[in-house]
């Protein structure tokens, strides 16, 4: 029996121990255990397949799944980009605030999914059923404390950035509505992530796909009222969006009652467990700061460029919804790749981690460089999805060939922050995140805005991806070291 510790999960450090059951017949090893008889996953496959064939299946789910989750805020944009553009300026105000309540609840869920699955694979299944009753109890009190400090913070945040009354009024009608869904979002992320934590990807594609379908229906309905719908108006996106959620949630909750999954949420389990909450938490709220960071981002630089113009404030809006299918292909090949160099270096495999890090280099860097060139080549009809002001598509079409200028070069920094994680370096991999999101680009962009006005926000990101791919390289070259000398000495 080989015991296993990992330590990793979206730069955060954590305990992950997994025994390996190898049989004396066939010498196959089993991940997790084995429950009434059921192997819950069998990850042999993992130091067995070729490496191009496994990487690619396993990032397809990880890039579906992160598809449709992003599509709400782009569908909701494309049709409010059809009222006015104070509107779609209103929604990329909201945007940040959204994607905090969205951290959150994603956060917390990995603390859930972590904790199920490594107490499925210890045979604890009583530990497995606290940690997702608690879990879920603990989700729902953090959408509604979300409710609550949301919907009565953001006039004061959004004053922050903005005085037109108009843009204010239309932000507040839309997160008013938007947020009223906070409990949902909380429990359908929970439940996506406990089904992900018994291996159940498939339900929750499908839950996702459900919720999206309901969503781009009712859109164009319930905004400018179709059949025997009101015209809403940006209320209705939230709606339309809210009502998706709801969708989503309950397959999921048909799905638990139907086909019961191992980890069972149980009234006995209700009762707080200290040495639980404090595992939860322990991965929750380090795996929500790293992915809260993007909105710290974006509402620093909504402050930069809300003192040269509020049309600049719309235009990062656009962009970083454009940004979100842009990165989708690689951050999804990072989703899939961090189980398997994790598993290849706990099997002691280090040559072929050093195979995966290259081969998830080089599809990123495809990746991204298709990205630069759709930039490039159509940027008008990219940047026209949302508006249809001249000038606005003029500004966006600037600010996209700038912006573009460091996609290729990021492959490095999400390449390393990936390899890191999945190496169990889960601090040096929050490092690079920290260079990418903050400590360069808040400083560049605003400096650079000084004498370039919000081209100089759009070169900072250029700027930042360079500099904060030269030091992740070094960065993961450092902490890989260990990872070369124990190679070599497995030659010896």
């Amino acid at each position: 029996m080989l015991f296993y510790k990992h330590k990793t999960f979206s730069g955060v450090d954590f305990s992950r121990e997994i025994f390996f059951r190898h049989t004396i017949t066939n010498r196959s090893c089993v991940a997790f255990n084995v429950v009434k008889g059921e192997k819950f996953m069998n990850q042999t496959y993992m130091r067995e397949k070729k490496v191009l064939p496994l990487v690619l299946s396993m990032s397809l789910p990880m890039v579906i799944s992160m598809a449709v989750n992003s599509l709400y805020n782009i569908v909701d944009s494309f049709f409010v980009a059809k009222l006015s553009e104070e509107a779609m300026t209103a929604l990329a105000l909201v945007y940040p605030v959204q994607n905090l309540i969205n951290s959150i609840a994603v956060g917390f869920g990995i603390g859930i999914n972590v904790n199920a699955a490594f107490y499925l694979g210890a045979d604890d299944r009583n530990r497995a059923d606290q940690a997702v009753t608690q879990g879920i109890i603990l989700n729902t009190i953090h959408g509604v404390l979300l409710t609550v400090l949301c919907i009565g913070g953001m006039p004061w945040f959004l004053r922050m950035f903005t005085s037109d009354n108009e843009i204010i009024e239309s932000a507040l009608i839309y997160s008013n509505r938007a947020f009223v869904f906070s409990v949902i979002i909380t429990l359908g992320i929970s439940f996506e992530k406990i089904f992900q934590s018994v291996g159940k990807m498939k339900i929750s594609m499908f839950s996702m796909m459900c919720g999206f379908i309901v969503n781009i229906i009712l859109d164009p309905l319930m905004i400018f009222g179709i059949g025997f719908f009101p015209a809403m108006g940006i209320a209705g996106a939230a709606y339309a969006t809210g009502i998706g959620q709801c969708v989503s949630l309950f397959v999921y909750l048909t799905f638990y009652i139907i086909r019961p999954i191992p980890v069972k949420i149980k009234r006995e389990c209700i009762r707080p467990e200290k040495q639980v909450i404090a595992k939860l938490y322990s991965v929750g709220i380090p795996a929500t700061i790293n992915m809260a960071l993007p909105s710290l981002l974006i509402s620093a630089l909504n402050g930069i460029l809300s003192e040269v113009s509020e049309k600049y404030v719309l235009v990062l809006g656009v962009y970083y919804k454009l940004q979100t299918f842009i990165y989708l292909t690689a951050n999804g090949i990072i989703q899939g790749i961090r189980p398997l160099i994790g598993y290849n270096y706990g099997a002691g495999e280090y040559g072929r981690v050093k195979k995966i890090y290259h081969t998830t280099m080089n599809l990123t860097l495809i990746v991204m460089a298709a990205g630069t060139a759709l930039s490039w080549l159509m940027p008008e009809t990219l940047i026209g999805l949302f508006t249809s002001n001249a000038e606005t598509v003029r500004i966006g079409v600037t600010a996209l060939h700038m912006i573009s200028l460091g996609f290729i070069v990021s492959a490095v920094s999400v390449t390393c922050s990936g390899a890191l994680e999945g190496l169990g370096k889960g601090v040096p991999s929050l490092y690079i995140s920290l260079l990418r999101y903050v400590v360069i680009i808040i400083p560049a962009a605003f400096i650079f805005s000084r004498w370039m006005e919000a081209e100089g926000v759009w070169l900072a990101f250029g700027f930042t991806e360079l500099i904060s791919g030269g030091l992740a390289y070094v960065i993961y070259k450092k902490n890989y070291t260990g990872i070369k000398i124990r190679e070599s000495e497995g030659k010896d």
